[in-house]
């Protein structure tokens, strides 16, 4: 039998990760390294076939004609390849993998992962961050997780692969100097403040205007590339930021930001997409997920 002649599996994995992503530094948070050692490894991928996989700018880097070739076959390996181990690996061992907002991630899962962990110390629960609305973008395979929580319209039914959580609701928030200059009563007031936005979340601004009947220039001011940014430009007074409640509520009840006009509705509704299959231990975790969501406090 021929031996098989592959690159090594560290630098293929790293390839992947970089491509799918789209830049090295999420590559490197997904695989656990150092950005540089993605790079290292790309290049010996790259030194090894004897042609260029990357182009461009080294902060968010292009496909080649050969990168663009190699990346699906590579990506459908690898999920095959970790679709046989967790077939053959014991499902009471298992470590979940949970993709979701960066944002979420850091500002209501982790603040109350902690009572998980405390009742349940045999799972393990890993997080990933997309930044997608529909889960689709930023290079998320919905196959690699277990579980996703993002977006989708209101009324999304449950189902056995879907957790309906809570409906998003939208309203500005700043920091309570900036609010005691600002004398922000009615939205109309907000004219002529400076106002944030988030380039992950455009129109923001202009949903929650129209809900309130307003209509005054919403462009201009500085834009941030995640909300959790926005969020802590607001608490550091640089602006008054249009932000979801679940997101800030522990910053409002912490007094590092108030929210005059308080929070309204929008046409978003965060769920859970989870696996289809049996799994036991992730029922026990969507069933504490929904549980924290029924408990979250309503503006």
């Amino acid at each position: 039998m021929m031996k098989r002649r592959l690159p090594p599996l560290n630098a293929l994995r790293a390839f992947e990760a970089a491509a799918r992503l789209g830049r090295m530094t999420a590559a490197a948070d997904e695989l656990a390294v150092t950005p540089g050692a993605i790079s290292r490894q790309v290049r010996q991928l790259e030194d090894l076939l004897g042609t260029p996989l990357f182009e461009g700018a080294k902060n968010k880097p292009q496909l080649t004609a050969a990168g663009a070739t190699l990346l699906p076959a590579l990506t459908a390996a690898l999920n095959q390849m970790e679709a046989a181990v967790r077939e053959v690996s014991n499902g009471e061992s298992r470590t979940l993998d949970v993709s979701c907002f960066s944002t979420f991630t850091l500002k209501w899962l982790i603040p109350r992962l902690y009572s998980f962990n405390a009742r349940h110390p045999d799972i393990d629960v890993r997080l990933s961050s997309s930044e997608s609305a529909d889960g689709q973008a930023a290079g998320l395979d919905r196959d690699r997780y277990d579980l996703v929580i993002t977006v989708d319209g209101r009324g999304s039914p449950q189902s056995a692969t879907l957790l309906p959580l809570f409906v998003e609701r939208l309203g500005p928030v700043m920091a309570p100097a900036l609010a005691a200059e600002a004398h922000v009563r009615k939205p109309g007031d907000l004219a002529g403040q400076p106002l944030l936005h988030t380039k992950t979340r455009p129109a923001a601004w202009q949903a929650w205007s129209e809900v309130q009947g307003v209509s005054f220039p919403l462009e201009g001011g500085p834009e941030f590339e995640h909300y959790y940014f926005t969020l802590e430009a607001a608490v550091a007074g640089l602006g008054i930021a249009i932000a979801p409640w679940h997101l800030v509520m522990d910053d409002i009840r912490a007094g590092r930001l108030v929210a005059p006009l308080g929070f309204e509705e929008s046409d978003y509704q965060y769920v859970a997409r989870r696996r289809g299959d049996a799994n036991p231990r992730l029922d026990t975790f969507c069933g504490w997920l929904a549980q924290q969501a029924r408990e979250m406090p309503v503006p």
